[in-house]
């Protein structure tokens, strides 16, 4: 399968590159970034261009697109025109209407789009969402879901933060990543009930902090938190409660604690996974080497997803828009004092 990727010279760009020149049936069709000298740097001697008609004329079945949100939306227009699918990092886009034509626009071909939510494939996440898939917790009753770092002293680029190009504050950032964690584990979100504020960094339109509620269609509930005022430093966690225990995972450190009983109140056997070495390789390499792990395990679904395999974990169109319409949710419901209720898209079907 040949792949083309847009933004290889990126740091995240660098690793899908790297996923595809690495994987067995895989080829690194072509590169596009904004200066030949970048993409060239990044080609390993596949084609680089910085012209989008001459990269997309290039033959190539799909293509990786690792930009900013805010430019995202003309590279799939186009690369759908094109007749190709296409894997896009997260959010989808920096705002709703813009999310809407990209997954418009991949029906109208009838091309897959994947979505970039690598953190499904991270042990701690995916062992949690194999918890509940076996009934070891029982009946689920509610989640809980956390993302956060320290704000603006993580970023390196106005584009990481402001609303006009980034789409909005915690909630686009490292909630994002949660947002879609919570549907993952729900299933779909329909109602979203919360608070926004922007009381600490000031930046207008890009919230500290947001707090919310989320409900299945079941109206199994998650309760949500994404900041940038985690003065402690970066973490994201997901517990999940049962009528016969709970699993909890979490990263970083990965970890996760699962605990079982076999009546509600009965003994508890708890078991507690470390992932050490992880955390070793970590630590002596970067955090990077866990990251590249779950972009091969993305791509290898991608391709699966691709060649017609529905049981994946891979985020699609569908998920990719909805944790965009959440972001934007959270802000409205804070603003109304209502919940805004959502439509159940369920799987993108191509």
């Amino acid at each position: 399968m040949r792949i083309g990727v847009i933004g290889a010279a990126g740091k995240i760009g660098q690793m899908r590159v790297r996923t595809i020149l690495d994987r067995p049936g895989t080829t690194l069709a072509a590169v596009m970034d904004m200066t030949m000298d970048a993409a060239r740097a990044h080609a390993h001697g596949a084609p680089a261009f910085t012209d989008l008609a001459q990269f997309l004329a290039t033959p190539m079945d799909a293509v990786v697109i690792s930009t900013p949100a805010h430019v995202r939306e003309p590279l799939c227009i186009a690369a759908f025109a094109a007749g190709l699918h296409v894997l896009s990092e997260k959010p989808l886009a920096h705002s709703v209407a813009a999310s809407r034509r990209i997954l418009d626009a991949a029906m109208a071909a009838k091309r897959h789009l994947g979505a970039g939510f690598n953190m499904r494939y991270y042990p701690a996440f995916a062992y949690v969402k194999d918890v509940m898939a076996s009934g070891r917790i029982g009946e689920i009753d509610h989640i809980r879901i956390y993302g956060g770092h320290e704000g603006l002293p993580k970023f390196a680029h106005d584009w990481e933060y402001k609303a006009e190009v980034s789409g909005g504050g915690a909630l686009w950032d490292v909630g994002i990543h949660m947002t879609d964690m919570a549907r993952h584990l729900l299933g779909e979100i329909v109602s979203v009930y919360g608070v926004a504020t922007e009381k600490v960094w000031k930046v207008p339109g890009s919230e500290d902090n947001a707090m919310a509620i989320f409900k299945s269609p079941s109206g199994v509930a998650a309760i949500y938190q994404a900041t940038w005022t985690d003065w402690k430093g970066y973490k994201s966690a997901v517990e999940v409660y049962g009528s016969h225990g709970m699993v909890r995972g979490a990263y970083a450190p990965m970890e996760n604690m699962l605990l079982t009983m076999s009546e509600p109140g009965g003994a508890v056997t708890t078991r507690k996974n470390r992932y050490p070495g992880i955390q070793i390789r970590e630590k002596l390499k970067s955090w990077k080497t866990t990251a590249l792990l779950s972009f091969q395990a993305e791509l290898d679904e991608f391709v699966g997803l691709l060649e017609g395999r529905r049981d994946l974990r891979i985020a699609d169109g569908h998920a990719a828009l909805r944790a965009v319409e959440i972001a934007a949710a959270v802000p409205e419901s804070s603003r109304t004092g209502q919940p805004v209720t959502l439509a159940d898209l369920g799987p993108m079907r191509v």
